[in-house]
């Protein structure tokens, strides 16, 4: 097990390391960041000093040795468009964006699960039909067409909720959260479903298919022989037994919400990390873009690394020989 560990380990920052040159890349495709940072008071001299001082004219090798030590301490230089520290304006950012993930996470699985339990139980029924031709639009549909029609509908139609923006938030040490005003709630509730609505239609067909598996089995015939009420057996038996894979794709979904989270935040300016990169993007503010970069990439690689370790303490027979 110690073993499987360490290579799980290795494997995780061989990826990092790899996800740290294509970020440091940026860099070097981008063109000379002298030229991108200076003016048109700065002399050549000024110019030169600077390229010093950022230690442009070290060799490459120990260009990227550099940036991979300061990334591991969190240090991603300073942003180009605006001055500040590249860390504490992803800082600032992280919470809005957690907040919308958790909340879009918590949404999926409070709708998916019953749904895909439902559709399982009613397979056949024309309930269970439709609402199995509604997952498949579901999947379908872009993430930013959600946010649009839900923004149409609910903002522009029926004036219910805000169509942008994160609302009032109250500051909890270095955390910010909408949770806690009416205006924050309210501002949540459309870029949570748009978010959302992706992931329900994952969790409730991934459900209604491990059901189906389950309700075939053994133990459940021999349930029902005894004469257990079926909603005893639908929830208490077969759903326990389907909810290794949902969580173990929800877990590793946690990051891909992290990472795609920007569409949903630019459609409705959610002011968090994918809004950050998005600006990056559009003023060609490099530090920002690789600090993004390697940020959801370490959250992508953690979360891979822990279910492949939570697999393999769960099941021995995952567990690579030594």
């Amino acid at each position: 097990m110690l073993v499987f560990i360490i290579k799980r380990l290795f494997n995780a920052i061989f990826v990092m390391l790899a996800v740290a040159f294509l970020a440091f890349a940026i860099f070097r495709v981008a063109g000379d960041p002298v030229e991108m940072m200076a003016n048109e008071q700065m002399t050549q001299a000024d110019r030169d000093a600077l390229r010093e001082r950022m230690g442009l004219n070290d060799p490459m090798l120990v260009q990227y040795a550099r940036f991979v030590a300061n990334a591991a301490t969190g240090d991603f230089g300073m942003s180009w468009r605006n001055g500040q520290e590249v860390i504490g304006l992803i800082a600032d950012r992280f919470p809005a964006t957690m907040e919308l993930v958790l909340m879009a996470t918590l949404l999926s699985l409070i709708v998916g699960l019953p749904l895909g339990v439902l559709t399982a139980i009613g397979r056949g029924r024309w309930f269970a039909e439709s609402l199995q031709f509604i997952s498949i639009i579901g999947v379908s549909l872009p993430s930013f067409v959600v946010g649009i029609i839900l923004i149409l509908i609910f903002s522009v139609t029926l004036g219910i909720a805000p169509a942008f923006g994160r609302g009032e938030v109250v500051r909890l040490g270095w955390w910010t959260t909408g949770l806690l005003t009416s205006s924050g709630r309210a501002a949540l509730i459309l870029p949570s479903i748009a978010l959302a609505l992706y992931q329900i239609t994952l969790i409730m067909r991934l459900v209604r298919a491990e059901m189906l598996e389950v309700m075939r089995s053994d133990f459940v015939k021999f349930a029902r022989a005894r004469g257990v009420p079926r909603h005893r057996i639908w929830f208490r038996h077969a759903l326990r037994n389907c909810l290794m894979p949902v969580v173990t794709m929800t877990a590793m979904n946690v990051g891909a919400l992290i990472a795609f989270a920007l569409i949903t935040e630019t459609v409705f300016q959610w002011p968090g990390m994918g809004m950050l990169f998005i600006q990056a993007v559009t003023f060609l503010d490099f530090p920002v873009m690789s600090a993004y970069l390697v940020i959801i990439s370490f959250i992508f690689v953690m979360l891979n690394t822990a279910v492949d370790i939570a697999y393999a303490v769960i099941d021995p027979r995952l567990r690579e020989a030594k």
